[in-house]
Protein backbone atom coordinates (compact mmCIF):
# COMPACT_ATOMS: atom_id res chain seq x y z
CA UNK A 1 0.00 0.00 0.00
CA UNK A 2 1.42 3.35 -1.03
CA UNK A 3 1.41 6.27 1.36
CA UNK A 4 -0.31 9.50 0.44
CA UNK A 5 2.05 12.31 -0.44
CA UNK A 6 -0.49 15.07 0.26
CA UNK A 7 0.24 17.37 3.15
CA UNK A 8 -2.21 19.23 5.38
CA UNK A 9 -2.60 22.90 4.61
CA UNK A 10 -0.77 25.14 7.10
CA UNK A 11 -2.91 27.07 9.54
CA UNK A 12 -2.46 30.81 10.08
CA UNK A 13 0.42 31.18 12.52
CA UNK A 14 1.25 34.79 13.18
CA UNK A 15 -1.79 36.90 13.84
CA UNK A 16 -3.72 36.94 10.58
CA UNK A 17 -6.53 35.05 8.89
CA UNK A 18 -6.14 34.28 5.22
CA UNK A 19 -8.69 35.48 2.70
CA UNK A 20 -10.14 32.84 0.41
CA UNK A 21 -10.40 35.39 -2.37
CA UNK A 22 -8.23 35.28 -5.47
CA UNK A 23 -9.12 38.76 -6.65
CA UNK A 24 -6.30 40.75 -8.17
CA UNK A 25 -5.06 44.17 -7.08
CA UNK A 26 -6.55 47.24 -8.72
CA UNK A 27 -4.24 49.71 -10.41
CA UNK A 28 -4.14 52.80 -8.23
CA UNK A 29 -0.77 53.70 -9.69
CA UNK A 30 2.57 52.18 -10.55
CA UNK A 31 3.83 52.50 -6.99
CA UNK A 32 0.80 50.70 -5.62
CA UNK A 33 1.51 47.70 -7.82
CA UNK A 34 4.80 47.28 -5.98
CA UNK A 35 3.21 48.08 -2.64
CA UNK A 36 0.47 45.53 -3.27
CA UNK A 37 3.13 42.92 -3.85
CA UNK A 38 4.80 43.92 -0.59
CA UNK A 39 1.55 43.78 1.38
CA UNK A 40 0.75 40.44 -0.19
CA UNK A 41 4.19 39.21 0.84
CA UNK A 42 3.93 40.40 4.41
CA UNK A 43 0.42 38.94 4.55
CA UNK A 44 1.91 35.63 3.51
CA UNK A 45 4.61 35.94 6.15
CA UNK A 46 1.94 36.73 8.72
CA UNK A 47 0.07 33.52 7.96
CA UNK A 48 2.82 31.10 6.91
CA UNK A 49 4.22 28.62 9.43
CA UNK A 50 6.98 30.26 11.46
CA UNK A 51 10.17 28.22 11.09
CA UNK A 52 12.53 30.96 12.22
CA UNK A 53 11.03 31.99 15.53
CA UNK A 54 10.34 35.47 14.18
CA UNK A 55 6.79 36.80 13.94
CA UNK A 56 7.61 39.99 12.04
CA UNK A 57 5.31 40.80 9.17
CA UNK A 58 5.98 44.47 8.66
CA UNK A 59 8.43 46.34 6.51
CA UNK A 60 11.37 47.03 8.83
CA UNK A 61 10.37 50.07 10.90
CA UNK A 62 13.81 50.25 12.45
CA UNK A 63 15.35 51.08 9.07
CA UNK A 64 15.35 54.45 7.30
CA UNK A 65 12.15 56.47 7.92
CA UNK A 66 11.01 56.09 4.31
CA UNK A 67 11.82 52.38 4.01
CA UNK A 68 8.69 50.36 3.36
CA UNK A 69 6.51 53.47 3.06
CA UNK A 70 4.49 54.04 -0.13
CA UNK A 71 3.15 57.57 -0.78
CA UNK A 72 0.35 56.20 -2.98
CA UNK A 73 -0.91 54.13 -0.07
CA UNK A 74 -0.65 57.06 2.32
CA UNK A 75 -3.09 58.93 0.08
CA UNK A 76 -5.77 56.32 0.79
CA UNK A 77 -6.42 57.98 4.16
CA UNK A 78 -9.77 59.74 3.76
CA UNK A 79 -9.33 62.27 6.57
CA UNK A 80 -13.04 63.03 6.40
CA UNK A 81 -14.22 64.76 9.57
CA UNK A 82 -17.68 63.28 9.00
CA UNK A 83 -16.44 59.70 8.64
CA UNK A 84 -18.51 57.75 11.16
CA UNK A 85 -16.16 54.76 10.95
CA UNK A 86 -13.12 56.70 12.12
CA UNK A 87 -11.81 58.10 15.38
CA UNK A 88 -9.23 60.79 16.02
CA UNK A 89 -8.51 64.17 14.50
CA UNK A 90 -8.86 64.41 10.74
CA UNK A 91 -5.61 66.38 10.70
CA UNK A 92 -3.67 63.95 12.92
CA UNK A 93 -0.09 63.47 11.65
CA UNK A 94 -0.51 59.67 11.53
CA UNK A 95 -3.39 57.68 10.08
CA UNK A 96 -3.80 53.96 10.71
CA UNK A 97 -6.16 52.30 8.23
CA UNK A 98 -7.46 48.89 9.31
CA UNK A 99 -8.94 46.35 6.89
CA UNK A 100 -10.81 43.81 9.00
CA UNK A 101 -13.62 41.25 9.24
CA UNK A 102 -15.85 40.74 12.26
CA UNK A 103 -15.56 36.96 11.93
CA UNK A 104 -11.77 37.15 12.04
CA UNK A 105 -10.37 35.92 15.34
CA UNK A 106 -7.10 37.81 14.98
CA UNK A 107 -9.02 41.03 14.26
CA UNK A 108 -10.81 40.49 17.56
CA UNK A 109 -7.50 39.97 19.31
CA UNK A 110 -6.22 43.29 17.94
CA UNK A 111 -9.47 45.04 18.89
CA UNK A 112 -9.32 43.77 22.46
CA UNK A 113 -5.59 43.68 23.23
CA UNK A 114 -3.91 46.39 21.15
CA UNK A 115 -6.30 48.97 19.76
CA UNK A 116 -7.49 50.35 23.13
CA UNK A 117 -3.87 50.97 24.14
CA UNK A 118 -3.19 52.74 20.83
CA UNK A 119 -6.26 54.92 21.37
CA UNK A 120 -5.15 55.86 24.87
CA UNK A 121 -1.54 56.49 23.89
CA UNK A 122 -1.88 58.15 20.49
CA UNK A 123 -5.48 58.98 19.51
CA UNK A 124 -6.27 60.83 22.73
CA UNK A 125 -3.26 63.14 22.34
CA UNK A 126 -3.99 63.92 18.68
CA UNK A 127 -1.11 61.95 17.15
CA UNK A 128 -3.14 59.14 15.58
CA UNK A 129 -6.33 58.75 13.60
CA UNK A 130 -7.83 55.29 13.06
CA UNK A 131 -9.92 54.70 9.95
CA UNK A 132 -11.87 51.47 9.62
CA UNK A 133 -12.40 49.66 6.33
CA UNK A 134 -14.91 46.81 6.18
CA UNK A 135 -13.10 43.89 4.57
CA UNK A 136 -15.44 40.88 4.92
CA UNK A 137 -13.80 37.76 3.51
CA UNK A 138 -15.52 34.87 5.28
CA UNK A 139 -18.88 34.70 3.56
CA UNK A 140 -22.45 35.90 4.06
CA UNK A 141 -22.26 36.47 7.81
CA UNK A 142 -19.13 38.56 7.39
CA UNK A 143 -20.92 40.68 4.82
CA UNK A 144 -23.97 41.06 7.07
CA UNK A 145 -21.86 42.08 10.07
CA UNK A 146 -20.03 44.65 7.95
CA UNK A 147 -23.31 46.19 6.79
CA UNK A 148 -24.60 46.18 10.37
CA UNK A 149 -21.49 47.96 11.62
CA UNK A 150 -21.94 50.58 8.91
CA UNK A 151 -25.63 50.92 9.87
CA UNK A 152 -24.72 51.42 13.53
CA UNK A 153 -22.30 54.10 12.39
CA UNK A 154 -25.12 56.03 10.74
CA UNK A 155 -26.46 56.58 14.25
CA UNK A 156 -23.06 57.39 15.72
CA UNK A 157 -22.55 53.99 17.35
CA UNK A 158 -19.99 52.28 15.11
CA UNK A 159 -17.23 51.95 17.68
CA UNK A 160 -19.68 50.70 20.30
CA UNK A 161 -20.91 48.06 17.83
CA UNK A 162 -17.29 47.26 16.99
CA UNK A 163 -16.53 46.67 20.67
CA UNK A 164 -19.62 44.46 21.17
CA UNK A 165 -18.97 42.40 18.02
CA UNK A 166 -15.34 41.81 19.00
CA UNK A 167 -16.02 40.97 22.64
CA UNK A 168 -14.57 37.67 23.84
CA UNK A 169 -16.78 34.84 22.53
CA UNK A 170 -18.98 37.12 20.40
CA UNK A 171 -18.12 35.71 17.00
CA UNK A 172 -18.90 32.17 18.13
CA UNK A 173 -22.53 33.24 18.47
CA UNK A 174 -22.63 34.08 14.77
CA UNK A 175 -23.96 37.14 12.98
CA UNK A 176 -27.49 36.22 12.00
CA UNK A 177 -30.17 38.89 11.78
CA UNK A 178 -31.41 38.47 15.37
CA UNK A 179 -27.84 38.47 16.69
CA UNK A 180 -26.99 41.66 14.80
CA UNK A 181 -30.03 43.37 16.32
CA UNK A 182 -28.86 42.21 19.75
CA UNK A 183 -25.40 43.68 19.11
CA UNK A 184 -27.00 46.94 17.98
CA UNK A 185 -28.94 47.07 21.25
CA UNK A 186 -25.74 46.45 23.20
CA UNK A 187 -24.09 49.26 21.23
CA UNK A 188 -26.83 51.70 22.17
CA UNK A 189 -28.28 52.14 18.68
CA UNK A 190 -31.38 54.23 19.35
CA UNK A 191 -33.60 53.54 16.34
CA UNK A 192 -33.58 49.80 15.70
CA UNK A 193 -36.14 50.04 12.89
CA UNK A 194 -33.87 52.46 11.03
CA UNK A 195 -30.94 50.18 11.81
CA UNK A 196 -32.73 47.22 10.19
CA UNK A 197 -33.53 49.27 7.10
CA UNK A 198 -29.97 50.56 6.84
CA UNK A 199 -28.47 47.07 7.12
CA UNK A 200 -30.43 45.95 4.06
CA UNK A 201 -29.95 49.17 2.09
CA UNK A 202 -28.02 49.61 -1.13
CA UNK A 203 -26.06 52.37 0.62
CA UNK A 204 -24.68 49.84 3.11
CA UNK A 205 -23.77 47.40 0.35
CA UNK A 206 -22.11 50.15 -1.65
CA UNK A 207 -20.09 51.39 1.33
CA UNK A 208 -18.88 47.90 2.21
CA UNK A 209 -18.11 47.16 -1.44
CA UNK A 210 -16.04 50.34 -1.73
CA UNK A 211 -13.95 49.34 1.29
CA UNK A 212 -13.52 45.81 -0.06
CA UNK A 213 -12.32 47.02 -3.43
CA UNK A 214 -9.76 49.26 -1.76
CA UNK A 215 -8.48 46.34 0.33
CA UNK A 216 -8.16 44.04 -2.65
CA UNK A 217 -6.67 46.89 -4.64
CA UNK A 218 -3.71 47.31 -2.30
CA UNK A 219 -3.02 43.59 -2.27
CA UNK A 220 -4.44 42.70 1.16
CA UNK A 221 -4.67 38.91 1.38
CA UNK A 222 -5.43 38.47 5.07
CA UNK A 223 -7.18 40.11 7.99
CA UNK A 224 -6.37 42.22 9.78
CA UNK A 225 -4.23 44.26 7.41
CA UNK A 226 -3.08 47.79 8.18
CA UNK A 227 -1.57 50.87 6.60
CA UNK A 228 0.21 53.38 8.83
CA UNK A 229 0.92 56.48 6.75
CA UNK A 230 1.49 54.23 3.75
CA UNK A 231 3.44 51.51 5.56
CA UNK A 232 1.80 48.07 5.28
CA UNK A 233 1.50 45.80 8.30
CA UNK A 234 -0.21 42.41 8.20
CA UNK A 235 -1.63 40.55 11.16
CA UNK A 236 -2.38 41.26 14.81
CA UNK A 237 1.23 42.06 15.58
CA UNK A 238 2.55 42.93 19.06
CA UNK A 239 1.95 46.41 20.44
CA UNK A 240 5.60 47.33 19.90
CA UNK A 241 5.29 46.78 16.14
CA UNK A 242 2.53 49.38 15.92
CA UNK A 243 4.31 51.69 18.35
CA UNK A 244 7.48 51.70 16.24
CA UNK A 245 5.55 52.34 13.04
CA UNK A 246 3.47 55.14 14.57
CA UNK A 247 6.49 56.80 16.18
CA UNK A 248 8.43 56.65 12.91
CA UNK A 249 5.51 58.12 10.98
CA UNK A 250 4.97 60.86 13.56
CA UNK A 251 8.65 61.80 13.50
CA UNK A 252 8.65 61.98 9.71
CA UNK A 253 5.51 64.15 9.79
CA UNK A 254 7.13 66.50 12.30
CA UNK A 255 10.29 66.77 10.21
CA UNK A 256 8.28 67.49 7.07
CA UNK A 257 6.24 70.17 8.82
CA UNK A 258 9.36 71.76 10.32
CA UNK A 259 10.99 71.87 6.88
CA UNK A 260 7.92 73.56 5.40
CA UNK A 261 7.91 76.24 8.08
CA UNK A 262 11.66 76.93 7.92
CA UNK A 263 12.48 79.70 5.40
CA UNK A 264 16.04 78.36 5.13
CA UNK A 265 14.90 74.95 3.88
CA UNK A 266 11.44 75.48 2.44
CA UNK A 267 12.72 76.07 -1.09
CA UNK A 268 15.54 73.52 -1.06
CA UNK A 269 15.72 71.54 -4.25
CA UNK A 270 12.79 73.28 -5.91
CA UNK A 271 14.78 75.37 -8.40
CA UNK A 272 12.93 78.51 -7.37
CA UNK A 273 12.60 80.91 -4.47
CA UNK A 274 10.09 79.91 -1.84
CA UNK A 275 8.31 81.77 0.91
CA UNK A 276 7.75 80.24 4.31
CA UNK A 277 4.52 78.30 4.41
CA UNK A 278 2.18 78.78 7.33
CA UNK A 279 1.45 75.83 9.53
CA UNK A 280 -2.17 74.86 9.57
CA UNK A 281 -3.86 73.34 12.54
CA UNK A 282 -6.60 71.67 10.53
CA UNK A 283 -8.86 71.79 13.53
CA UNK A 284 -11.36 69.30 12.14
CA UNK A 285 -11.67 65.74 13.09
CA UNK A 286 -13.91 62.91 14.16
CA UNK A 287 -14.06 62.91 17.92
CA UNK A 288 -13.43 59.70 19.80
CA UNK A 289 -16.79 58.27 20.83
CA UNK A 290 -16.65 55.67 23.57
CA UNK A 291 -20.27 56.06 24.60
Amino acid sequence: MSKSTSKPKPKPASGASRTPSSRKPLLYGAGVVLAAAVLGFVSYRATAPDHSGSSSSVADVTAEPDAGVYPELEKLARRDADDKLAQGRADAPVVLIEYADFKCGYCGKFARDTEPALVKKYVDNGTLRIEWRNFPIFGAESEAAARAAWAAGQQGRFWQFHRAAYAEGAKEKGFGKARLKELAQQAGVADLDRFARDVDSSAASDAVGKDQEQGYGIGATSTPSFLINGRPIAGAQPMETFTRAIEAAAEKARSTEDAKSDPETAGTGTGSDATPSDKTSGGTGAARNDG
